[in-house]
């Protein structure tokens, strides 16, 4: 079997704005889980640090070139990005809202954030289904209004790769001008 059919697609919302990302710069893959948009990524010449508390997930992607792994518990314990800045930051499927200030820190002007994770209603279509793992309307929007210029923002159900209530944004750290996805 291929690389490529030996791990999952990348999600469409992060192959769509990926190359604003300065090329060749520096990007966090948070809570990577297997890395499928780490590879994607650091095959196309990003440097990709991929961060998750899953020693096993992180293994797959021991060796691939222009990749670093880190296992962290980032919900608790010591803030393991004190002090570092990437030029963009890639969070899919998750959200824990304790740390998502320090999450957007690590945007510097320029910075782009691209998140998509589920929202309210997801719970009809199973889990999560705890509110405390899902985003209310508009959410990103408002934890990013003072300083971030969204690109582009979705909410509500999609019915691909599987049925669920989702919200993604693509957002830029500062003013975004010229740029369109």
């Amino acid at each position: 079997m291929s690389a490529s059919q030996s791990h999952p697609a990348p999600s469409a919302w992060v192959t769509r704005f990926a190359p604003l990302i300065n090329a060749g710069g520096e990007v966090l893959d948070y809570a990577c889980g297997s890395g499928r948009h780490a590879r994607w990524l650091a095959q196309r010449g990003f440097h990709v640090e991929a961060v998750d508390r899953d020693a096993s997930a992180l293994e797959s992607l021991q060796g691939v070139p222009r990749i670093d792994t880190r296992r962290a518990d980032l919900e608790s314990g010591q803030w393991p990005y004190a002090g570092r800045r990437f030029d963009g930051v890639i969070v899919t499927n998750y959200l824990f809202r304790p740390r998502l200030e320090m999450l957007l820190a690590l945007l510097g002007p320029g910075g782009v954030l691209i998140y998509e994770t589920f929202m309210l209603g997801n719970a009809r279509f199973g889990k999560p289904s705890n509110p405390d793992f899902l985003l209310a309307p508009g959410e990103l929007l408002q934890l990013t209004a003072d300083a971030f210029t969204p690109l582009a923002f979705e909410q509500g159900e999609v019915r691909a790769p599987a049925p669920a209530m989702v919200q993604r944004l693509c957002a830029i750290r500062g003013e975004a001008t010229g740029l369109i996805g």
